[in-house]
């Protein structure tokens, strides 16, 4: 039994300061405040900082150089394998709008790689699809030629391809025949988000009716909340079947409005990335689909045209961001654990509980990453030895 303890460990909505997790063959047995019982396993005695869950990533287009639509398995295990730097230990890769047909084969190509991530670093679980049933009004950085309505045979293809490896898709209500790919998506077993969308807070709370639960990269891309249209943040924000993905990378968002929407939807809020490919990589031009975006200091990554195309944020920079703007530690983190892997339907993760997985991530009292454990084995030790933590 190995013993972590810290001046601050937060888990599932508490923090123990302080506190310690007892982790043993890869699992959680025990976690406390205060200090752990005597004789209970081998300490590893942190002095600064805070445990917490291992962070979800539940949209992220790549990283490392690699754009996750054309990735090979070798960057697929590179990128698994990079990503608890960041403390992020499950995530939930995207593919954005391209043609159907293309949809289909990166669908089938990701299910012949999944099985070799296993134990690669960070476990990912399942595909998103951000497109291609898409508002062209609000396609973002999606090209407008692979915009179309989400016909039966088009849907049918996308979930046949996924085969169980379509964990959610991004779609705009709107657009003809929507509600009704609503519901066979949800037959399917997959979840659905309204995103890149221009509908009207009574077609939003019809595609909730529907059956789709999640609202992607909350106020961008999207019909903006106004005093008379309250648009889809206003659905959003007052409907409490919907998880809100939201980046706070304080340019797709501002301060004071991460600071407001946490206030109006607490326990609803899914902090994301939305990373691509330049993520831990210096400024140039990345991949992003069939698009080129670059990348320049201080700047989120832009297509030619302007459009803010994905970002380069870390998932622990975005919970040190929210704390930033005035969110509480414990809210926060919550964002980052429980809520997306609750939204995601894995609610094995996020959370440190008993005989759970040993997901554990000790950020530092700036909320860095200093070592992460998946299952119990450290997969990143910030300028320590790994061996410290086995």
């Amino acid at each position: 039994m190995q013993v972590l303890s810290a001046p601050r460990v937060v888990t599932d909505g508490r923090l123990h300061a302080p506190g310690w997790v007892a982790v043993s063959r890869g699992r959680v047995r025990a976690v406390g405040p205060d200090r752990p019982p005597a004789g209970l396993g081998r300490e590893v005695a942190l002095s600064t900082g805070v445990l917490a869950p291992g962070l979800v990533d539940i949209q992220i287009n790549g990283g490392y150089g690699v754009d996750f639509v054309a990735a090979g398995p070798p960057d697929w295990r590179a990128v698994a394998g990079r990503l608890p730097e960041t403390g992020t230990t499950a995530f939930v890769p995207t593919f954005i709008t391209a043609a159907v047909p293309d949809l289909a084969a990166a669908l089938a190509a990701y299910r012949s790689v999944a099985p070799g991530l296993r134990g690669a670093g960070a476990r990912s679980l399942g595909v998103h699809l951000e497109g291609p049933f898409l508002s062209a009004r609000r396609r973002g950085a999606h090209r407008a030629e692979h915009l179309c309505d989400p016909t039966p045979d088009r849907v049918e293809a996308l979930i046949a391809a996924g085969g169980g490896a379509l964990t959610y898709m991004t779609l705009a209500p709107e657009r003809a025949g929507a509600l009704d790919a609503i519901g066979r998506l949800r037959a399917a077993g997959v979840r659905v988000a309204v995103g890149h969308s221009d509908a009207t807070y009574e077609q939003v709370r019809a595609a909730v009716d529907a059956g789709a639960r999640l609202v992607t990269h909350l106020f961008n891309a999207q019909r903006p909340l106004h005093h008379r249209d309250a648009g889809v943040p206003g659905a959003a924000l007052t409907d409490e079947r919907l998880t809100c993905g939201l980046i706070v990378d304080l340019h797709h968002v501002v301060a004071p409005v991460v600071a407001l929407a946490f206030r109006a939807a607490p326990g609803r809020l899914a902090l994301v990335t939305d990373a691509v490919a330049a993520l831990g990589m210096p400024p140039g031009q990345y991949r992003l689909g069939d698009e080129v975006v670059d990348v320049a200091p201080g700047r989120p990554p832009l297509r030619p045209d302007g459009t803010i195309g994905g970002s380069t944020l870390r998932m622990d920079e975005a919970v040190g961001n929210a704390v930033g703007c005035g969110v509480g530690l414990v809210p926060a983190l919550d964002a980052a654990t429980r809520v997306p892997a609750d939204a995601v339907g894995r609610s094995d993760l996020g959370r440190l509980a008993a005989d759970g997985p040993a997901d554990v991530v000790w950020l530092s009292d700036e909320l860095r990453t200093q070592a992460t454990w998946i299952d119990g084995r450290c997969t990143f030790a910030a300028g320590e030895d790994m061996e410290d933590f086995e």
